[in-house]
This record gives C-alpha cells, structure tokens and sequence, in this order.
C-alpha cells in the first residue's frame, strides 16, 4: 500500500505517567554517563540517532534503563520539554 506523500500521519500522546517513567530514567542514564567520563549528551543523541544501544553504558543498568522506552517517546518527551521552556 502506496502512502500519499501530501498526508499527515497522527502521533499516539503519551500518557502522563509515562513521561515521569521516562524523565526518571533518563535522569538516571544521564548521571551513570557521566559518572563513567562520557559526555551524556552526547552518547544519548547517538542512542537516539542510531538506535544502538552501545552509545548507552551498562554502568548501573543504563542501557537496560533506557531499552524500556521506546526512542519516539524519548524523542516526544525532550521536544516537549525543550519548547515548554523557550516559551517561559
């Protein structure tokens, strides 16, 4: 089934609770990034870019952490969080 490239395709919301889950566990995969040396920006814009989760250490779980949330709803998350704050 051939897609009309002039349509637009609707994106599930994600759930309140869901984004304090991924919040927490970002905040966890960054702080074990940076314990390590790495540079936790970084390694997780690879993660996102890529889908590989070897930019993510293992260090306390993190890439186990972070393999529970799918990378759109991170993605959906650090937008909305980004635009919510240039508008204060």
């Amino acid at each position: 089934m051939e897609k009309n490239m002039q349509d637009t395709v609707m994106f599930k919301k994600v759930e309140k609770e869901e984004v304090k889950v991924t919040k927490q566990i970002l905040k966890e995969v960054y702080n074990a990034l940076k314990e390590k040396g790495y540079n936790p920006i970084s390694q997780i814009v690879g993660y996102l870019l890529s889908g590989d989760p070897a930019y993510i250490t293992s260090y306390k779980g993190a890439r186990s952490l972070i393999r529970k949330i799918e990378r759109d709803e991170l993605l959906e998350e650090l937008v909305k969080s980004y635009l919510e704050k240039e508008e204060e």
